[in-house]
This record gives C-alpha cells, structure tokens and sequence, in this order.
C-alpha cells in the first residue's frame, strides 16, 4: 500500500464542478494533481484559461494542476485515483483507465448514484472493473460550489480496508474539509444515491408553491425511509442518521445549488421532465435513481411512499399535486 509522505500523486477523472473543486482541494493540500476531461478541447480551453467557466465559475484553477484530455498521462504514477464522472459513466471510464491505474492504487468514487441497469453499486462496478486496487466511495454534504471557496465542509469516506483508508483520510483531511472513516460502503452508497431521490420530491412541493411546513415534513419522513430502505438493503442506521444521510440529505433537499432540488421545482411548476433534461449541461443522478429504486424497493417489499411518488411523477406521468394529495390521505399511523 502506499506509504504517507509529503504529498501524493492524485488523479481526478471528470472535470465537472465536483471533479474541478476536488482537484481544487487536492492542489491545495500539497498534493500533485493532475485533472482529466474527456475532451481535448475542454482541456486546451481550462489550461489556457484557469477557469472552468462552464461548470465552476468564477473559482481559478491552481497553478500546479495539470490538465490532460490523455488518460494514461492523468494515470501515471498515480496512487490515488479519485472518479468525479456521473453513475453512467462510471464502467466506462473506470474499464479505458484499468490498463494504466497502477496496481495497488486506490480508486475513489466520488459520484452519488447506481448503475441503471444492473442496479450495482458504484463501488461494486469498480471492484469489478478494478480488481487490482482497493475501492473507497466518498460521500456527504458537499457542493462543490462551497468546496471550491473553502466553506467547511464534513465528508465520509467508506471503504474495507482501514490503513488505506487512513492514509486517504490525512491527504485529503484539512482545516475547511474533515474527513470521517466508516466501513459501512453499502450504506453510504444507498444514502447518497436515495437522498438524491428525495431532493427531487422537495423540489417538486416547493415548485408546487408549497412552503417550509411541507419541506420538513418531506425530509423528516423522507429520513425514516431512507432507514427502512437502507437497512433492508445491507447499510447500517447510523449511517443514515450521519454524514451520508440525513447530512446530505439536508443539504441536497434545501441548496440552492442541488440540480436534483431544482429539476423538481420545475417539474412542480409544470415543465415536462424530458425538456428539463434536454437543457441541462450536468446530470441530476436522482432522476436515474428514482427507477432503480422503484425496482428495489418493490423486490424487498419496504414501504418507500415518498420514493414511490416520485417515481410515478418522473417515468408515469403522473400530476405532481395528487401526489401530495396521496402521500397526505395515507392512512393514519405511529410515527415510529
């Protein structure tokens, strides 16, 4: 495993918001970075300009950054290699990387989704693309909007094998972003992927014109179904109650800068769903989410009414103010 020093040698593959703020961070701790984009042209354009203008304005880009289009001079000597690319993504990129990660290295997903498909977890699609290297998800309330301008920040990195995971906690911990261990992948994965779900539904009801009332309760009772679904699927409640849960959920459910908030606001106002995505530049992983989980929690037989709703909204059409209507008139029942 590689060893503390100094500084270490990192990859950051996608240079979306998130994938640019987190080379961002890296840079400043004293790491040596280097950011890939899939597109030359991208890079020529950051590298000239210090800028990502198209997804992170505003927020110049360190010196010591290199920006690359060429994947195995973003891998060389790597020995963390940190997946900043959207859920669909993920296979792709990770299976044209595997032939210059180096073995060993660490492999970091930092994107909060499933594979639509196979329903897979993230980490489950790089163990499987990445058998050489030890695989760590990263996850918590962390928009890379504040990121990138040193809010502090509380993160969870989860992964199986713990001295690795020390070490990525010492390189990436700072005074602006903390670090917090776990060992429970599997819940943090389903978090991050399901809170995604439920910031969908609160942006709805706040596009219904719905106000802070509604909004609680969506989150409150939203955190209670998160628990029945993730422990159902293998995670642990605390994590539920922590960082990758109720904390992203918090901060997905209320930003002004969640894309899954605010595709459900206008989805609320009544704009279609597939003319809000034609017109997006970023993914909102929810709007994927919503169906693989409609799948699962149907398998597993857990009653997930807020999930439910905003299935039927996305992918049957249904009017998003009788689903509030239904979520209300549901029968009456102990909190806990």
């Amino acid at each position: 495993m590689p060893m503390p020093h100094a500084g270490i040698v990192a990859a950051v593959l996608g240079a979306g918001s998130w994938g640019t703020a987190f080379a961002r961070h890296l840079a400043h701790r004293g790491h040596r970075v280097t950011l890939w984009t899939r597109r030359p042209e991208f890079a020529a354009e950051l590298r000239r300009s210090r800028e990502n203008a198209a997804y992170l304005p505003g927020v110049p880009l360190p010196a010591g950054i290199v920006i690359t289009g060429d994947l195995d001079e973003a891998l060389d000597g790597a020995e963390a290699v940190f997946l900043a690319v959207p859920s669909f993504a993920v296979r792709e990129v990770a299976a044209r990387a595997a032939r210059a990660i180096p073995p060993g290295s660490a492999a970091i997903s930092l994107a909060k989704g499933l594979e639509r498909g196979s329903r897979k977890r993230l980490s489950r699609v790089l163990c499987e693309v990445l058998p050489r290297n030890p695989v760590f998800v990263l996850s918590g309330p962390s928009h890379a909007e504040e990121v990138a301008r040193d809010h502090p920040t509380a993160v969870v990195l989860a992964g199986h094998d713990e001295d690795i995971g020390r070490w990525l906690q010492r390189a990436l911990i700072s005074p602006r972003f903390r670090v917090y261990l776990s060992a429970d992948v599997t819940g943090v994965e389903y978090c991050g992927a399901l809170k995604n779900v439920l910031a969908l539904g609160t942006g709805i009801a706040d596009g219904l014109g719905y106000g802070d009332n509604t909004r609680a309760a969506l989150i409150a009772r939203g955190l209670a179904e998160m628990a029945r679904v993730v422990t159902a699927l293998g995670g642990r409640v605390e994590t539920v109650y922590g960082l990758a849960g109720l904390g992203d959920l918090v901060a997905t459910a209320t930003s002004p800068h969640s894309r899954n908030r605010a595709v459900g606001q206008r989805i609320g106002r009544g704009e279609g769903l597939d003319e809000i995505l034609a017109g997006m530049r970023m993914v909102a992983e929810g709007v994927y989410a919503a169906e693989v989980f409609h799948d699962l929690v149907r398998e597993l037989g857990v009653e997930a009414p807020i999930a439910a709703a905003v299935y039927r909204v996305l992918y049957q059409g249904e009017p998003p103010g009788e689903q509030i209507d239904r979520l209300m008139l549901r029968p009456p029942k102990w909190e806990w």
